[in-house]
């Protein structure tokens, strides 16, 4: 099988082909004994062949390491790693599981998942965790694969989209294609079915430049899931960070082929990949989980554990455990995952699951630790999209804004205060700050509008649809009595509890929706829409179907005339954004005069036409206002007048029609409106060629968003 053996060398981690052969290396500090072992089959509960390495030949400081000829591309292998099983001092060897490489490239598709036989300690005990179990569990074990496959990427190069003009599109492989009548059935719910010509397409339609994907790791199904007939369907229970789940490929066996020829599909159409990652914790769970990698290799470098009793785990991230990414061989193997994603299948960035943890070090939340000084310095991490999810369920886990230049941040507040506004709850002058980037949050430290992520609506919680057709979470299927999920929706349902034949309520629905989308495109900062709420996709009610991998999650492809008219709408508001550079300034926009220019970038105007005052402000009852965003204002640090065009954004989230008196503004008097929520369908010809000047007065209908831009004259 193997012809030649010999020490080998500490680094790279992982299987990696060197000098004709393949080198293996893992990192263990506390372990006694390594064995590597080989296998013919998945299923295998025997290796083909074991090899024991050495600590006197195969040990370099912590790195185990061995190189072997006549590898092949394809081959199974797994470790077994041997120490004290002390779990009071943070130890939990057992020489009896089969180990994950956790530098793998692929992993083998899982066998039923045994729970029982994955547990390193004897269920039976008084005390369970704290007596080992001697059952082997090798067979019931998903295996490690080597893979050397050459791709040919043709030239593949990245679209690199400037922050400025992103526009994100959050989505899952499995649910976007498994109802898509245009992906072959084989190839529905894998990266095959999402690099169809006919769903890049579509994507590319819509006007968005990067697709985000929710975890793509392998990942493992949760115990408690499998007994109640679910799964883990967002898959935020990785194993495996430098392999890609073999359940997303129509081929498993060629799960990486599948993955780079999707990631090519995109870029070929001007689309860039972010992975949503999750190295905050793993699927090994407390001190009760399985043991399927890092616990068994070196829990106590791992992981963060409580310094008073190594016994239990730090959970800051409510799932049982802590990745310890203070540790240096931690800190290497989340890094060297990141580079080999961008390197190796050409990922165009990474949206970091509860963010904050990566940023922790022993005495809290860090904004210079040293992954993020890491990501700083590093040539091509920080050539790529950083995005955070900036907090955590820890102490001091809240941190948006608390990010460092180069990272973006999912923007909670926004969508807090939007659900808020358009329900007729939110003060204007916090609706304010949102529209323009959330500056109160992240205009400091020379940070740009583009470090804030808007969002109305993401994986987690209701959809659009569900956010105007429900007042309560409706979570029944997912088997925990309606318990899970937020109650905190900020939703309402417009007079009725879901769906209805209310032909006045139906009309406000769709017309909130129109507002919502509307205003997440045409706000300053970077906008993330999910997917399917273009066409009004519904979860019916439940606003956590992390374990729900059917119709509920599944997009549904029978678009009706409304979820058409909707798309044409998405459609009509990215080629504004695009068209208008005045709509995603890579400056904050301040309101305040340029004496030197005689302008202002930004003004606040209410339904008289006059600039708002401070009692406008305070006025509860404020529900329409109007935003000046004036082109002539410097859209760089040059001391030159801007040559954009000017646009006047207008709310009304009051329950009756306002008139609105358009203002006085220089640089033209003739308003032309190119957006009005109030229609429904056509949405470009509907209201082209309506013009209106200064000081005419527009009826702005109940709940509804008008956009104008000003025709070019002289100042």
């Amino acid at each position: 099988m193997h012809k030649s053996i010999r020490e080998g060398w500490p680094q790279p981690l992982g299987a990696q082909e060197r000098d004709g052969g393949v080198n293996f290396a893992i990192f263990s500090r506390d372990a006694n004994r390594v064995r590597l072992e080989f296998f013919d089959h998945p299923a295998d509960s025997v290796a083909a062949r074991v090899i024991d390495l050495d600590p006197a030949f195969n040990r370099t400081g912590d790195i185990w390491h061995v190189w072997l000829e006549g590898i092949s591309s394809g081959q199974l292998y797994a470790y077994r790693v041997d120490g004290p099983y002390e779990p009071g001092q943070g130890q939990r060897f057992n020489f009896n599981r089969l180990l994950l490489d956790p530098f793998a490239g692929a992993v083998s598709q899982l066998p039923p998942w045994d729970f029982a036989s994955a547990r390193g300690y004897d269920p039976s005990a008084p005390e369970p965790d704290l007596v080992l179990s001697k059952l082997d569990n090798a067979g019931s074990m998903p295996k490690c694969i080597f893979v050397n496959e050459p791709f040919e990427w043709n030239g593949d190069q990245p679209p690199r989209h400037p922050a400025s003009k992103t526009v994100i599109y959050e989505t899952h492989v499995r649910g976007f294609t498994k109802l898509h009548p245009a992906v072959p059935m084989k190839q529905r719910g894998t990266f095959a079915g999402l690099g169809t010509r006919e769903v890049v397409d579509y994507v590319k339609s819509l006007g968005v430049t990067s697709v985000e994907l929710l975890p793509i790791h392998t990942f493992i199904n949760d115990s408690h899931l499998l007994e109640h007939g679910l799964t883990n369907y967002w898959g935020y229970n990785s194993i495996g960070f430098f392999a890609p789940d073999p359940r997303y490929a129509s081929e498993p066996e060629q799960c990486l082929r599948e993955f780079k020829e999707m990631v090519a599909r995109f870029h070929e159409a001007g689309l860039e990949i972010i992975l949503d990652v999750v190295y905050n914790h793993t699927a090994e769970g407390n001190e009760r989980g399985p043991t399927l990698s890092f616990k068994g290799i070196d829990n106590a470098s791992y992981y963060r554990l409580l310094p008073d009793d190594k016994r239990y785990y730090i959970n800051d991230t409510g799932t049982g455990n802590t990745l310890n990414v203070s540790h240096p061989a931690v800190i290497q193997m989340v890094t060297d995952s990141l580079r080999y994603w961008v390197n190796e299948l050409h990922v165009d960035g990474f949206r970091f699951d509860l963010g904050t943890i990566l940023a922790r070090e022993p005495a809290g939340f860090d904004n210079q630790s040293g992954f993020l000084k890491v990501c700083h310095q590093d040539p091509v991490l920080r050539s790529v999209k950083l995005i955070a999810e900036p907090w955590d369920c820890g102490p001091g886990g809240y941190q948006v804004g608390g990010f460092p230049p180069g990272w973006a941040e999912w923007n909670d507040r926004y969508r807090d205060v939007v659900r808020d506004f358009w329900k007729g709850s939110a003060a204007a002058s916090e609706v304010a700050q949102r529209l323009c980037a959330s500056a109160d949050v992240f205009n400091k430290l020379g940070r740009r509008p583009s470090s804030c992520v808007n969002f109305v609506t993401a994986h987690d919680g209701f959809t659009l649809n569900d956010l105007v057709t429900f007042n309560d979470k409706h979570n029944e299927a997912n088997g925990e009595d309606n318990n899970d999920g937020s109650s905190d929706n900020r939703s309402w349902n417009c007079g009725v509890e879901g769906p209805t034949d209310d032909a006045a309520i139906n009309a406000l629905r769709e017309r909130q929706v129109r507002n919502l989308l509307s205003m997440l495109l045409l706000s300053q900062g970077t906008p993330m829409m999910l997917a399917g709420d273009e066409f009004g996709r519904t979860q019916q009610g439940n606003n956590n179907a992390y374990c729900q991998d059917n119709e509920i999650s599944w997009l549904n492809w029978d678009l009706t005339e409304k979820g058409k008219n909707l798309i044409a709408l998405v459609q009509k508001l990215t080629e504004l954004r695009h068209k208008y550079p005045i709509l995603r300034r890579n400056r904050f926009l301040t309101g305040a005069y340029d004496e030197e220019l005689d302008v202002k970038d930004l003004a606040w105007i209410n339904a008289s036409g006059a600039e708002m005052r401070d009692e406008d402000w305070t006025d509860e009852r404020m529900r329409c206002f109007g935003m000046l965003m004036d082109g002539r204002a410097r859209p760089t640090g040059l001391r030159q007048r801007g040559t954009e065009a000017t646009m006047l954004m207008v709310l009304n989230a009051h329950h009756d029609l306002v008139e609105f008196e358009l203002p006085v503004c220089q640089g033209g008097d003739t308003w032309t409106l190119v957006l009005d929520t109030n229609v429904s369908s056509n949405v470009s010809s509907n209201v082209a060629a309506q013009k209106f000047y200064n000081g005419d007065k527009y009826g702005v209908t109940a709940r509804s968003l008008l956009l104008f831009a000003l025709s070019e004259g002289q100042p």
